[in-house]
């Protein structure tokens, strides 16, 4: 939205709003805008002038976010919010506050599971509005792509209040809306109250809401003006070259798998208004260039799918299927002539959204009926690489620099960790221990020795091991009755036994003469000794 015209918001730092606004309190119950991981927006007009506070947690509202502006017109955004998290929340104000909404914030980016809804001209505050808007809110998806028409049939401030807002004041409560403008928004100075009602993304470079992308989850979602690229916005407002040089830009650097582009006039059409030749010629090479894999249009008041597209044919081997969801409301009109033999298959009897799931690398799509019927269904499929598993928060791991040496053997210890303030503790296998991410250790003897590493993430301890074998200086490897890392013992030969001829016994290596002699004197000694004692 802009803030520079006929109402001032306030935006605070802060997190949700409410849903349902009781009476006399609320003039616009709040509707959530610009819903990502870990921040929202809340929009809301009261009846008179106060000072009102949002009241928001996960489940119980233990948060409180208050607007520094006395006005009636107000816009919160909340920030420091969990991805993927539902959040109560409801708004205080003039001494009474309303019944508390519910809404979940985006998963994180790259999540492969996204559900979403779809649907154009339906600003009409009518009753097949409401019963399309009460089939989706049942099935509730995660965001709304709005697809132009929205409030008809000028798009004056008036339109806005009673042909949105109040119609749709339950399923904008719970489920973010992100819309692009139609040609019934641009009757009315250019768009410029659609600008003021609705909190768009910012992130082309004029900083316009008129056009803009976003994430959620693993699928890069799209909006085009397609007013501003048929010339209906004036040069300083917006023009097709920069709306074009923006979206090569953005196609070419998203990361996420899906692209799902969304604008208000079709590519493809055999609606009454027919296919838009501009919109197809200046971005289906685009589209085709950077692999956008579905594209979802308004502004025929009908369904219809092509097969898939390319260039201005249909497309041998790829290409793009483009959707007209214009069933959302407004009154259903007749097409202009045969089936052509693009079409894969139309209807203009039934009121309706399109409903869309991503799942890894599966989309599946199908047109809801507001009796909650099936109209039409298809499934794009693309292979995707593994998911990059980021490691736990308490992970540990260690590398050792010097396996294998003959002793005295020197090796280097480095442990890697979530985070460096993490302490570790090694134990070596000879006895030795040390501690810190890095440490060295000098193998004095022989072995295989187990070392281990313990790091404590405040209540929890993660270990790691390796092992070091270490020969004898000979070359020589560690005897067999050794039990290395275990004792800390030094290992100790079998004894030489040897037999009367000097021989060792069991092949062993003979022994010096030299060391017998002073033990048989010995013996020689005692037993003359002996015998001396004896009676005569």
């Amino acid at each position: 939205m802009q803030l520079k015209t006929r109402f001032t918001f306030m935006a605070v730092a802060l997190t949700l709003v409410s849903g349902v606004a009781s009476a006399g309190v609320l003039a616009r119950d709040p509707y959530l805008q610009k819903v990502g991981p870990d921040t929202a927006l809340v929009a809301f007009r009261l009846a008179s002038s106060c000072s009102p506070e949002v009241r928001y947690g996960t489940g119980a509202v233990s948060e409180v976010a208050r607007s520094e502006t006395t006005g009636r017109n107000h816009a919160v955004t909340l920030t420091g919010l969990k991805p993927g998290t539902e959040y109560t929340y409801e708004v205080s104000a003039c001494g009474t506050t309303t019944p508390p909404k519910r809404f979940t914030t985006a998963p994180q980016p790259g999540t492969r599971s996204v559900h979403f809804a779809a649907m154009g001209d339906f600003g009409t505050g009518g009753s097949d509005q409401r019963k399309v808007v009460s089939r989706m809110l049942t099935n509730k998806p995660e965001l709304f792509v709005a697809l132009g028409d929205n409030a008809y049939p000028d798009g004056t401030e008036a339109d806005f209040e009673n042909n949105l807002f109040t119609p749709m004041a339950a399923l904008l409560a719970e489920v973010p809306m992100f819309a692009t403008p139609g040609n019934h928004e641009y009757v009315t100075n250019q768009g410029e109250p659609y600008l003021n009602n609705l909190f768009m993304p910012t992130n082309n470079p004029a900083g316009s809401e008129r056009y803009f992308s976003f994430d959620w989850g693993h699928v890069h979602f799209v909006s085009i003006d397609s007013n501003c690229a048929l010339g209906l916005a004036a040069p300083n407002r917006c023009t097709l070259e920069a709306q074009k040089a923006w979206l090569e830009t953005d196609l070419a650097t998203t990361k996420q798998p899906w692209k799902v582009v969304f604008f208000h006039h079709p590519a493809w059409s055999s609606g009454e208004h027919g296919s838009q030749l501009t919109m197809r010629r200046q971005f289906a090479p685009l589209f085709e260039k950077y692999g956008v894999d579905l594209v979802l249009t308004g502004h025929d008041h009908n369904y219809e799918r092509s097969k898939n597209m390319q260039g201005d044919s249909i497309a041998s081997s790829g290409g793009i299927p483009y959707l007209v969801v214009g069933g959302g409301g407004a009154a259903l009109r007749p097409f202009s002539g045969a089936q052509p033999d693009w079409s894969v298959v139309r209807d203009n009897k039934a009121y309706g959204y399109l409903d869309v799931e991503v799942v890894e690398g599966v989309l599946t799509a199908k047109l809801v009926t507001i009796d909650n019927k099936v109209l039409d269904s298809f499934t794009l499929r693309k292979d995707l690489p593994p998911v990059e598993q980021p490691p736990p928060a308490d992970a540990l791991n260690i590398n050792v620099e010097g396996e294998r040496g003959v002793a005295p053997h020197s090796a280097l210890f480095r442990a890697t960790t979530s985070s460096p303030d993490v302490p570790v503790r090694w134990d070596f296998g000879d006895g030795g221990t040390a501690e810190g991410h890095t440490a060295k250790h000098v193998y004095t003897r022989p072995g295989q020795f187990t070392v281990t590493a313990t790091a404590t993430f405040g209540a929890l301890t993660r270990t790691a091991t390796a092992v070091v074998s270490v020969s004898e200086t000979s070359g020589g490897t560690p005897d067999a009755g050794t039990s290395p890392g275990t004792d800390g013992g030094t290992p100790t030969p079998p004894p030489n036994i040897a037999d009367k001829d000097g021989g060792s016994g069991g092949g062993g290596c003979s022994t010096s003469t030299a060391t017998l002699l002073p033990a048989g004197g010995l013996l020689l000694s005692r037993l003359l000794r002996r015998r001396s004692r004896r009676p005569s």
